[in-house]
């Protein structure tokens, strides 16, 4: 018998996603008899006590019972439970310093720890994540906040519609001023950006035609990884060559800084990657981008302007072109930053339901055998250890 305990995301500020919704959960003990599901109570999860309780899975705040325990965010140490098998995002494998206690604490209480992150097809592709809804409303949120500083139209924050399909009935009849839009990247998120251009009716333009012609209404053009970045040395690109030795490329999105009103980043970055643009090229005289939804969201990344995290509450800062300083958003001298880091959790309905789907699809079944090597390749502690994948990050623990 496999008892599965969904959690209740402790950390704070507090995460209304979920692993499974109710009637994933139903399905789940519909067709695997030998499973079983207990719900902790949470009164901020996007899904109610009373959802669960109506499709007969049942609650406790006790889940010591459980065999695995599913959340979303990191959870705090003092809420750990011996001995358990845990799956969730940790955010340790880059070694983040504000997350080693956790993992510290995680090897001391003798957890197992599968980081959803680490799960992986064979081919190496990410199997879980919400950057799908990340793109949705990271192109919503850049799209409104261009609305505010413009004063041409206005859109309803994302949080305040109970699900997507809300969401889409605020689209209808919206109309865009003739705007140019370049979404760089190729992957979830960018696939939710494009989800919004479709929505609203926004005309694709292939990048060449994008950078020399003007446009009577609104239009995006998109920049793939092979787009933005060739090699110093022959001017190709290689998917593998680039994510191995990305210092050996330059960046070609120079040229776009001049056609641009809204930039939606989605591309992937590390330290080692040249930045789309530099500060003395923010501060020129023909830097049209006045918006930026820096969806990917890495502080002083691809986007060097990004100078923090923003909030769902408080989406858009502004930063101050000349003095490099975060201000307050839509005056003449900023570029308006949104930078929120948990965009999902504006569709925590939407986004739960597209994660589990996932999970159900390509890691459930992986979950119930005595060996797994995707399950085996995704676990960062075992029995008290690092597991030898992990191994690198025994400084950081010790």
């Amino acid at each position: 018998m496999l008892n599965l305990g969904l959690i209740r995301e402790e950390k704070q500020p507090h995460d209304n996603r979920v692993a499974f919704t109710p009637q994933q959960c139903q399905w789940i003990m519909k067709h695997y008899p030998d499973v079983t599901i207990t719900v902790q109570p949470s009164t901020w999860r996007c899904f109610t006590d009373d959802e669960y309780r109506q499709a007969g899975i049942p609650l406790s705040e006790d889940l010591s019972h459980c065999n695995i325990l599913l959340g979303i965010k990191e959870v705090p140490t003092e809420k750990l439970l011996h001995g358990k098998r845990y799956l969730f995002f940790s955010h340790t494998r880059k070694k983040q310093p504000h997350n080693r206690r956790m993992l510290q604490a995680i090897l001391e209480q003798d957890i197992t720890l599968i980081d959803y992150e680490c799960l992986v097809h064979p081919d190496g592709q990410r199997i879980l994540g919400f950057g799908f809804f990340a793109g949705v409303v990271g192109a919503h949120n850049g799209l409104l906040a261009y609305g505010k500083r413009t004063g041409q139209y206005s859109l309803v924050p994302v949080h305040r519609c109970h699900d997507f399909k809300e969401l889409i009935n605020h689209y209808f009849g919206a109309k865009l001023p003739p705007v140019k839009i370049v979404i760089t990247g190729s992957g979830r998120v960018a696939a939710g950006t494009l989800e919004v251009m479709g929505l609203l009716g926004i005309k694709y333009i292939p990048p060449e035609e994008y950078l020399i012609n003007s446009y009577a209404y609104p239009v995006y053009t998109q920049l793939k990884a092979g787009e933005l970045y060739l090699r110093k040395s022959d001017k190709t690109y290689s998917r593998e060559d680039f994510h191995l030795h990305p210092d050996q490329y330059d960046c070609r999105f120079l040229p776009f800084v001049t056609a641009t009103d809204i930039l939606m980043n989605g591309i992937y970055w590390d330290e080692r990657i040249p930045p789309l643009f530099t500060w003395s090229d923010l501060a020129k005289d023909n830097f049209r981008i006045k918006v930026i939804a820096d969806i990917t969201d890495d502080t002083n990344g691809s986007v060097p302007c990004n100078l923090g995290d923003s909030t769902i509450e408080d989406p858009v800062y502004g930063v101050n072109r000349f003095t490099q300083q975060k201000t307050t958003p839509y005056a003449s001298d900023t570029i308006d930053m949104m930078c929120v880091s948990n965009l999902p959790n504006e569709l925590p309905r939407d986004a739960s339901q597209y994660f589990g789907d996932q999970l159900m699809k390509y890691v459930f079944d992986e979950l119930l055998k005595t060996e797994s090597e995707t399950v085996h390749n995704a676990t960062i502690a075992h029995g008290g250890q690092l597991t030898e994948r992990f191994n690198y990050l025994e400084d950081y623990v010790r």
